[in-house]
């Protein structure tokens, strides 16, 4: 049996940067310490984090003082005035890369251009970004979303960081018969554009892949889709425990990638089961 891991499988520089953030503010800040909503889309790694004595409070008002650390996918304008009036201590471990579709996202607002974000409307991203904007803002997921949509004079087109390239572009060139001028910036973070090419690549190569992460985590899903589009026999899981063997049955090719917000620790194992179902040492 020949096992293909994906090299970029795993954090990615945003979801690493919270966790270490979260790491060491729970070492100098050990008492009263939340995250406002999940750090990462994970569940263990969510309750990693709980056994360093950081919970998960879903609103500003279940939190009476103390720090609370902002999510990588980053928090509402409301519920960052919220924290501040509350006089909670801030750590912001929104991820970099969504703060630069913030800042697209208003540049192209302020530049007169009605916007489009190309991703999940109801994703705590999303959510965030159109909060610090006006109302003339659309969240589509498909190219088709168009035609029911504007026409423009001017329009302006970001992408949630972790939005698959091809149905960005899908959404880019439908929106040309649909506004007279069209400024695109792509969000897109350049290593979830790596880790689909090369889940692609993999499920090219292999009679079954796998892809492990949490199944709230968005960029996973895309991630199992995109595969599944390649190789039918594409199973998503959260931990190896979930593995099948029946899957892997007569699979002599087998792929293995991650989302964004899986940790190595996870992957490992999934690794060392995937071995030992089908019989090699580990």
């Amino acid at each position: 049996m020949k096992l293909i891991i994906a090299k970029s499988a795993g954090f990615c520089f945003g979801v690493k940067r919270a966790m270490d953030m979260a790491r060491l503010t729970a070492r100098k800040y050990p008492h009263s310490l939340y995250t406002l909503g999940p750090l990462i889309h994970n569940p263990q790694a969510v309750e990693h984090l709980e056994g360093l004595g950081i919970k998960v409070k879903e609103r500003v008002e279940d939190i009476s003082g103390g720090t609370v650390i902002l999510r990588s996918h980053g928090v509402s304008l409301k519920d960052l005035e919220k924290a501040k009036k509350r006089g909670l201590k801030i750590i912001d471990a929104t991820c970099p890369i969504v703060k630069k579709a913030h800042f697209f996202a208003k540049f192209l607002r302020r530049s007169g251009y009605a916007l489009l974000i190309v991703g999940d409307a109801d994703h705590p991203e999303v959510e965030a970004i159109r909060s610090y904007l006006d109302s003339e803002v659309e969240v589509v997921e498909r190219p088709e979303a168009l035609k029911r949509l504007g026409p423009w004079k001017k329009l302006g087109i970001i992408a949630q960081t972790t939005q698959s390239f091809e149905l960005f572009k899908g959404v880019v060139a439908a929106s040309l018969s649909r506004a007279k001028e069209v400024r695109v910036f792509n969000t897109i973070c350049h290593a979830t554009t790596i880790r689909q090419k090369e889940a692609v690549e993999i499920a090219k190569k292999v009679e079954c892949m796998i892809v492990t992460g949490g199944y709230n985590s968005g960029n996973t899903q895309r991630l199992a889709g995109i595969c599944r589009q390649i190789q039918p026999q594409t199973h998503h899981i959260e931990i190896a425990q979930e593995l099948e063997q029946k899957w892997l049955r007569k699979k002599e090719k087998i792929g293995l990638t991650a989302g964004a917000s899986t940790p190595s620790w996870i992957i490992n194992e999934v690794e060392r089961e995937i071995r030992r179902l089908k019989g090699q040492k580990t």
